[in-house]
C-alpha cells in the first residue's frame, strides 16, 4: 500500500541528480518550510500608485543609513579624552580637541571614501525624516489609518520620534562646535526638569557640564539602541501591511475586501529592486556634490563659544521654536528654589503638539463609532475637518520652525527679530484655527464641484447658442470610471442623543463625553461639515432630461 506525502517531488537532472540550487532550496524547506511561506506570500498584491513609494523611499534611506553607519564606526572614536590634533588638515594641526572630534576629521581627509561616506549618512538621514514625514501625512490625508491600521499608525509615529532623536545622538558625536551647541541646548532643557533636573542632567554628561561621559553614551544610543528599537518597528510595521494588505484607491472593482494591483513576485519585487538602486544613486549624487556639516569649519566644540546661525536639523527646529517662542518667566518658590517657565512649559507643549497627530485615529474612531474595516483610502477633500485638522497642525508646526531661526530670518530679509517673535507667538494660536476655517472651506467647495461634475458632467469649454438665443456651455457626461471615484468615499450620519426616556418611560441618563462625542460628530458630519452626494435618482433625473448639453 502507498503512501502520499506533502513534500515536493524534486525533478532528477539528466544525471539522476537535482541541481545544486534546488537540492538547498529542499533542504531548507524541510527546516523552515520555505516552499509553503514563498506560496503564501510571493504572490502578494500590492496596489500601484505613486504616492506608496513614500513608505519605500522610508526603507531604503533606512538601508543605506545603516550600511554608511556600519562603515563609519568602524573608525570613529567616541571619546571625549583631549589631544593635540597632528593629522592631514594643516589648518586643525596643533588645535586641541577631543579623540571624538579628531577621528571625524580623519573620517573625512585621511580614510578611503570617508567623507563621501559621512556625506552619503547624513543625508540619507535626512531623507529618511522626511520621507516618514511625508509618508504619515498621506497615510493621514487619505484616511489609511482606520480600523485595523491605528496601531500600524502608532508604529510610524514611533518611527518619526526615535528618527528624529537618532538624528540628535548622530549630528553630536563629531563634538564640533555646531553640535555641541545644541547639546548645550539639551543640556538646558534636561535642567529645567523640576526637582530632577539636575540630578539627570549629572548622570547624562558624569559631571559639570560638558563633561566627558556625553560623547560616548551618545555613541552607544545611536548605534545600538535607537537603531535596534527602529528594526523592530520597521519589522514589525512591514508584518502588519503584510497581514492587513495594503489599501488602494476608489475605483472600478475595488472593495474593502479585496486588493487590486501587481503581485510581489516578480512584478513588485523587480520595480522595488530597481527604485532602491535610484534612491541610493540620488542620495549618492546629492552627498557627491552637496556639502553638509563640514565640521573642519567649524572648529571642536568650546564650552565658551558658541557658534553664529547655529540651527539644528528641521525636525527638530520645531522644539527650539517653542522655546524662543515662550517669554523666559520664572518663579522662586519658597525663596530658594528657581522654576524656569521659558523652558518647562516648552518641555510641556512639545509632547502636546506631537501626541495631538498621534492619538487623532482613536479620536475620530471614537467619535465616529465605526466599527468596520477600511482598506479603502480616501480623497483628503472627503473628509474636510480632517483634512483641515491635518493643514492646521502643519501650520502650527510651521510656525514653531520659523521661531526656531527667527534669527536666520531676520539677517536674510532684513527684519526685526522682536517683530518675528511676536509673530509667531500670536501665530501659534491664531495661524491654526485660520487655516483650519479656510481648509475646510476648500474641502467643501471642492465636494460641490465634483457634486456638480457627477450630475452635469464635466465642462469641456465649448459655448453653444440655443434656438431661443440662450448660451450654454457644452457639459460632457463623465465615465463610470470617473462616476465611481467621485461617489465611492463614505458618508457619515451625525450621531444624535438619544431619547430623554426609555421604553419602560425611565430618565435615561447620558454622559458629558457622549454629549461632547455628539457635538463633535454634528460639526464633522452635521450641516456645513460635508456635502451630500448625489442619489441615484437625482443622477437619473438630470442625465433624463436636459442635464448634459
Amino acid at each position: 500500500m502507498s503512501t502520499a506525502t506533502d513534500a515536493p517531488k524534486s525533478a532528477p537532472s539528466r544525471g539522476g541528480k537535482a541541481p545544486a540550487g534546488e537540492r538547498v532550496a529542499d533542504w531548507a524547506d524541510g527546516r523552515v518550510g520555505v516552499y509553503s511561506l514563498a506560496k503564501a506570500n510571493m504572490r502578494k498584491i500590492f496596489p500601484d500608485h505613486w504616492s506608496f513609494l513614500l513608505g519605500e523611499i522610508c526603507l531604503y534611506a533606512f538601508i543605506i543609513i545603516i550600511l554608511t553607519g556600519v562603515y563609519l564606526t568602524l573608525f570613529f572614536v567616541p571619546s571625549m579624552a583631549e589631544l593635540e590634533y597632528s593629522g592631514s588638515y594643516v589648518p586643525m594641526q596643533g588645535v586641541l580637541m577631543s579623540e571624538a572630534y579628531a577621528s571625524t576629521l580623519d573620517i573625512s581627509f585621511d580614510v578611503r571614501g570617508g567623507l563621501l561616506m559621512r556625506e552619503i549618512h547624513h543625508w540619507a538621514a535626512l531623507i529618511f525624516v522626511v520621507a516618514i514625514f511625508f509618508h504619515m501625512m498621506r497615510v493621514f490625508f487619505t484616511g489609511a489609518f482606520r480600523k485595523p491600521r491605528e496601531i500600524n499608525w502608532l508604529f510610524g509615529f514611533l518611527l518619526l520620534v526615535l528618527a528624529m532623536f537618532t538624528g540628535l545622538t548622530g549630528y553630536s558625536l563629531p563634538d564640533d562646535l555646531l553640535s555641541g551647541t545644541g547639546v548645550r541646548f539639551m543640556e538646558g532643557a534636561v535642567l529645567a526638569v523640576p526637582v530632577v533636573g539636575t540630578w539627570l542632567q549629572m548622570f547624562l554628561f558624569g559631571g559639570e557640564f560638558p563633561g566627558y561621559d556625553i560623547i560616548p553614551r551618545f555613541f552607544v544610543v545611536h548605534v545600538l539602541l535607537l537603531p535596534g528599537l527602529m528594526v523592530g518597528l520597521i519589522v514589525a510595521h512591514l508584518i502588519l501591511i503584510v497581514y492587513h494588505k495594503h489599501t488602494h484607491y476608489a475605483g472600478p472593482g475595488r472593495t474593502n475586501s479585496n486588493v487590486v494591483g501587481m503581485p510581489l513576485f516578480p512584478v513588485y519585487m523587480a520595480k522595488a529592486g530597481g527604485f532602491f538602486f535610484l534612491v541610493f544613486g540620488l542620495i549618492a549624487m546629492i552627498a557627491a556634490t552637496t556639502s553638509i556639516n563640514p565640521i573642519w569649519v567649524l572648529g571642536p566644540y568650546r564650552p565658551d563659544q558658541v557658534s553664529t546661525n547655529a540651527q539644528p536639523d528641521w525636525y527638530m527646529g520645531f522644539s527650539e521654536g517653542l522655546v524662543r517662542l515662550m517669554p523666559a518667566w520664572e518663579i522662586v518658590l519658597f525663596n530658594s528654589y528657581t522654576l524656569n517657565l521659558g523652558l518647562l512649559i516648552p518641555l510641556m507643549v512639545l509632547p502636546v503638539v506631537l501626541g495631538a497627530i498621534a492619538l487623532y485615529p482613536f479620536f475620530e474612531n471614537w467619535v465616529t463609532k465605526d466599527k468596520r474595516e477600511h482598506h479603502i483610502s480616501e480623497r483628503p477633500r472627503n473628509a474636510p475637518t480632517r483634512t483641515a485638522f491635518g493643514v492646521a497642525w502643519l501650520s502650527w508646526y510651521f510656525i514653531a520652525l520659523v521661531a526656531g531661526g527667527n534669527d536666520v530670518w531676520a539677517i536674510n530679509f532684513d527684519l526685526s527679530i522682536n517683530a518675528i517673535t511676536w509673530f509667531g507667538r500670536v501665530g501659534f494660536f491664531v495661524v491654526p484655527v485660520v487655516v483650519f476655517i479656510i481648509t475646510r472651506r476648500i474641502c467643501i467647495g471642492l465636494q460641490r464641484r465634483d457634486r456638480d461634475k457627477v450630475l452635469h458632467g464635466r465642462e469641456t469649454g465649448i459655448i453653444k447658442r440655443l434656438p431661443h438665443g440662450e448660451f450654454v456651455e457644452v457639459h460632457e457626461p463623465l465615465s463610470q470610471a470617473k462616476l465611481h471615484a467621485l461617489t465611492a468615499h463614505d458618508q457619515y450620519q451625525p450621531a444624535e442623543l438619544p431619547a430623554s426616556t426609555d421604553a419602560n418611560g425611565v430618565q435615561r441618563k447620558v454622559g458629558l463625553l457622549e454629549k461632547a462625542r455628539v457635538r463633535i460628530s454634528r460639526g464633522y458630519f452635521g450641516e456645513g461639515g460635508q456635502v451630500a452626494k448625489p442619489t441615484a435618482e437625482e443622477y437619473r433625473e438630470i442625465t433624463s432630461g436636459d442635464g448634459h448639453h
